[in-house]
């Protein structure tokens, strides 16, 4: 999928794409049109834009300028031909899945997803005649035996939210290419454009929950899909219009956009912090195990490379004495805050197992390879040494109970 502006470069892209100031008044930031309708100046030309035979806007929850903007510029930054922006990751993926499956069909997703994403599989699409079938996406032999008939969707994400298995993306997309009532969908949230492209490997779809790292500031939520143009356009009419209404204001596209703008260089620093982050506790006698593609350890680290331009902010990892010790690290925290959500300028830990996957039940965790004791860390912007300083501190905490711990005590104390 090339776009017209392909041979800039990747930060130029985020920060110029589809905006002249000229044609703005000479306005350098884009302006934000905060409305909901839009007038017509005749019913001829209102009933053509009803019937998409005229260009033009007519009602926002369809489409904005802000939000076509935003939208043009995530096409350009995924090499797809067209996006869909949303008011969160969540409708994004909603009104994909309502859009492209019906009754009796089978969607194909991989082992571990994240858990918003498994519930609206279980117990929203499941209940409505859509068979959901996991399966190990790394080892494509599972793939090729799983597709039948009625398979209609292979959805996954990579790396997986919150074990960072890592799936295949170019020959998982060559098996669907040989079906062609198949479409291959990627959650790309973990590592944005920045580092991963899905497209470019032969996905058909990429969906963001851009409330982590593309906005990167923690405050707003969005989400997007992008993909080809005509599929885009039945997503929005179907999936967005209908379906699930699930719209994005101009205000949080806004901001979004504007995060957009620092997203190659936020990126930078996360991997930077989380390459030296993932390696103290791979080497820390407390830890079990850890995961995370940067690592020579990582059973995947080949195909991190030969995928993702980086290894991105996330970590997975496990303590030697397990949950209990696990929460005490997590309670002695200090700069690391105590939260769901990732990809913020502040770093972040939760215990998925009662957090963010907690839709699993314990079997059904079990089965999908999030163990009980697994902590998620969103590394994130501060400085190296202060994240060093306090996940050590924490490791010596978590040998026995200790009181939560005020941040300018807990890093402090942990100083040299």
């Amino acid at each position: 999928m090339n776009n017209k502006n392909s041979d800039l470069g990747f930060s130029t892209r985020a920060i110029h794409h589809g905006y002249n100031p000229q044609e703005h008044q000479g306005a350098l930031i884009p302006p934000i049109y905060l409305t909901s309708t839009f007038t017509f100046a005749t019913v001829q030309y209102g009933a053509g834009c009803f019937a998409g035979e005229e260009p033009g806007y007519f009602y926002t929850r369809i489409g904005n300028p802000t939000l076509a903007l935003l939208e043009a510029r995530m096409a350009a930054l995924e090499n797809g031909e067209a996006a869909v922006a949303f008011g969160s990751g969540m409708g994004a993926i909603a009104a994909t899945f309502w859009t492209l499956l019906r009754p009796g069909d089978e969607v194909i997703v991989s082992r571990t997803l994240y858990g918003c994403t498994f519930a609206l599989l279980h117990h929203g699409l499941a209940e409505f005649g859509v068979k959901v079938r996991h399966v190990d996406l790394a080892d494509l032999g599972n793939l090729r035996a799983a597709i039948g008939p009625a398979t209609r969707m292979i959805y996954c994400e990579s790396p997986a939210n919150p074990t960072m298995q890592l799936v295949d993306i170019a020959a998982v997309a060559e098996i669907a290419r040989q079906h062609p009532k198949i479409t291959f969908a990627v959650d790309n949230t973990y590592c944005t454009p920045y580092l991963q492209r899905p497209l470019e490997l032969g996905a058909d779809l990429v969906v963001h929950s851009a409330t982590k790292y593309l906005s990167g500031h923690g405050d707003i939520t969005a989400g997007i899909v992008v993909t080809r143009q005509a599929l885009a356009e039945r997503i929005r009419l179907q999936g967005l219009k209908d379906l699930t209404g699930a719209v994005l204001s101009p205000q949080d596209a806004f901001l979004l956009m504007r995060g957009i703008k620092t997203l190659a260089l936020r990126m930078d620093r996360h991997c930077a912090n989380a390459q030296a982050i993932a390696q103290f506790l791979q080497d820390h006698p407390a830890v079990a195990w850890v995961a995370y593609p940067g690592l020579a350890s990582f059973a995947q680290h080949a195909l991190a490379k030969q995928q993702m331009k980086l290894p991105g902010g996330m970590i997975a990892f496990e303590l030697k004495d397990g949950l209990d010790s696990g929460r005490r690290f997590m309670n002695a925290l200090g700069l690391f805050s105590r939260a769901v959500s990732l990809g913020d300028a502040e770093s972040l830990a939760q215990h998925p197992a009662s957090m963010t996957h907690s839709t699993y039940t314990p079997e059904e965790r079990a089965e999908h390879g999030i163990a009980e004791g697994l902590v998620r860390l969103s590394v994130g912007l501060e400085d190296l040494a202060d994240l060093l300083a306090d996940i050590a501190q924490a490791l010596d905490a978590s040998a026995e109970p200790v009181a939560t711990r005020p941040l300018l005590e807990a890093v402090g104390k942990a100083r040299p």
